[in-house]
């Protein structure tokens, strides 16, 4: 059996873990002198690179002093929780990745929780010590506290530190001393991380984390050997989570190195490596020897929290833009997303709808985003917080928040959030003027809040939050103050009539962009929606007269992405995206049905 050590790196959103990543798979020697390398190559996704964020977790290997070391990147933010936490059940140990500024953040937390629960014994790295203002040693007794605070055992709780500057390649035993490569980093990983367990004599037992889709060999897992030996053209035995099994045929076995898959033809205990030839494979299956089959425990995955409605786009502009625009369309690439993507799940709920359940905001902005860039256009309706009965009794899910901020800001979000029912359970001085806030808020209270938030904070406001658990439901919260300019004609706006609208509210439109009856050309500086004429020109007369023909001057308009109309909108609006717009809508365009379905709602 090869040398062989399987670690993820976890962390909060931003602490570096690609960074780290990248910086190890150049200090291993795994790229040649001549290869030109990307920033933050692990980060393969084209939304991943604009965003600077980690989507999905992603393995690769490299070889130091002839030892195998696996490597999974995995992503920080809350909504990819589900990613973080399987990728733990495949591995011996964690590196553990805290800002030295910043200290432990809610997703540390989440993360934390998770990988002690499995007894990992994590190998803290301390990052960013070349920070101004980095504090190393109050960090590491945050992390320490932490641990205490999930029940640590004692041997978890005397983890080895390492002092680490991602970005610029070095990492060191102690905070001060001058080295400048990553060489304490990789002594440590093979004095601490315990070799798998298990063995090649063994029968097989081989378990799938995550999926990836080919065209041409099809579903593809992802998987952990944790006893036996796999070869290529072996037939072996799935195991489903239900219990049902499938004998078939490894069509193709891959392996990892650096960035690249290689095709191998046999694996042992221990590897981590890529399977195809099983069309229904899925994440927490197991392959077995045919002969003596000793499935794995399928794996527990967090339901989701939100839902949200994608429907076809009926819009008066609908089809001009856009590729692929019918329901079929949507259905098949929905289908598609939902075979990689074990988090997410959806349901067609009537002609054209589909309801699509996820994680976060954010999970299912970023699947809007990758559609709408291959060409679809479709609706997507206000998300909804999943509320399940437990016993007779509503319960909802509830966040942990924790922000930081200015001290001069938070009586005004701790006022804000009051409104939004939420409970503040922690407040400390963080030095240099800021303080962190924490609460716990129904997960409600947190859809629409965070351009408001960084408004009201000017900008300098972090706010993060991870899912707490389901708890009573909790009323009503308050949304958007602010009502809609709505369009009461068909064709294209023109400057002049924006001029005249201005004073009414912020403009989300410019000159010369098509509007139609029912579409939201803006925000209203009052809480009632208005219905207003963008296409309207200036009269012509035929007699001159002074002073008529002044300049006029246009505000710039708010800009809407797509995270901003969905937090933007209420429960009678759509978000339409296309491919080249993302345009605000009213659920029923005809302003004279709209007004009839108000009163109705309002009566019962």
């Amino acid at each position: 059996m090869r040398d062989i050590r399987n670690i993820a790196v976890i962390a909060h959103v931003d602490h570096g873990k690609t960074t780290l990543v990248d910086e190890l798979l150049k200090q291993s020697g795994t790229f040649s002198s001549h290869q030109n390398v990307d920033e933050r190559v692990m980060d393969s996704n084209a939304i991943e690179k604009e965003r600077g964020i980690t989507i999905l977790s992603k393995n690769t290997a490299i070889d130091y002093e002839g030892v195998r070391i696996n490597i999974i990147d995995t992503p920080g933010h809350a909504d990819f929780g589900g990613e973080v936490e399987r990728v733990l059940k495949m591995v011996d140990s964690v590196l553990l990745l805290v800002d030295a500024q910043e200290g432990v953040m809610p997703q540390t937390k989440f993360v934390v929780k998770k990988a002690l629960s499995l007894g990992h014994r994590p190998i803290v790295v301390v990052n960013k010590i070349d920070k101004p203002a980095a504090e190393p040693d109050r960090v590491v007794d945050e992390v320490f506290d932490l641990f205490a605070q999930m029940d640590a055992n004692e041997e978890q709780l005397e983890f080895p530190v390492i002092y680490a500057a991602a970005r610029d390649g070095y990492a060191r035993f102690d905070a001060n001393d001058g080295n400048m490569d990553l060489k304490p980093l990789f002594e440590t990983i093979l004095k601490e991380v315990p070799k798998p367990q298990g063995a090649d004599e063994n029968g097989l037992q081989l378990q799938v984390f995550t999926l990836d889709y080919d065209n041409f060999i099809g579903k593809i897992g992802i998987a952990r050997i944790f006893n036996g030996t796999i070869s290529q053209g072996e037939t072996v035995l799935l195991v489903k989570a239900d219990g049902e099994k499938v004998k078939g045929r490894v069509s193709k076995l891959i392996g990892f190195k650096g960035l690249e898959r290689i095709d191998i033809k046999t694996a042992g205990a221990g590897d981590i490596v890529a399977v195809a030839g099983f069309e229904t494979i899925d994440v927490g299956d197991s392959l077995c020897d045919p002969l003596n089959p000793m499935p794995l425990d399928p794996m527990h995955i967090e339901e989701p929290t939100l839902s949200v409605t994608f429907a076809v786009n009926d819009s008066p502009l609908a089809g001009t833009e856009g590729k692929f625009v019918t329901s079929n369309k949507i259905d098949e690439r929905l289908k598609a997303e939902m075979n990689t993507n074990i988090a997410m799940g959806y349901e067609q709920i009537g002609e054209g709808k589909f309801k699509v359940n996820g994680r976060g905001e954010l999970q299912i902005t970023i699947l809007a985003e990758n559609m709408r860039r291959e060409g679809f256009e479709f609706c997507i309706g206000r998300p909804e917080v999943i509320i399940r009965e437990e016993n007779g009794v509503k319960m909802e899910p509830f966040e942990h928040l924790v922000i930081d901020l200015p001290d001069e800001f938070s009586g005004a979000i701790i006022e804000k959030l009051g409104k939004r029912k939420a409970t503040m359970t922690n407040m400390v001085p963080m030095g240099e003027g800021y303080t962190r806030l924490e609460f716990e808020i129904p997960a409600r209270g947190l859809i629409g809040i965070r351009t408001e938030f960084l408004t009201e904070t000017k900008g300098e406001g972090v706010m993060n939050h991870s899912f707490l658990e389901f708890r009573p439901y909790s009323g009503t919260v308050e949304s958007r103050k602010y009502g809609a300019l709505v369009s009461m004609e068909n064709g294209e706006a023109l400057g002049y009539s924006i001029f005249n609208l201005q004073d009414r509210g912020v403009m989300f439109i410019k000159p010369q962009d098509k509007v139609y009856v029912g579409m939201v050309i803006g925000q209203h500086a009052k809480d009632n929606d208005l219905d207003v004429n963008p296409i309207k020109g200036k009269a012509q007369s035929n007699v001159r007269s002074s002073g008529a023909d002044e300049a006029i001057k246009l505000v710039p308009p708010r800009t809407m992405s797509l995270e901003n109309a969905l937090e933007w909108i209420e429960d009678d609006e759509l978000v339409e995206v296309t491919p080249l717009s993302v345009r605000v809508r009213k659920r029923e365009l005809d302003p004279t049905v709209r007004k009839r379905t108000a009163k109705k709602e309002k009566f019962a």
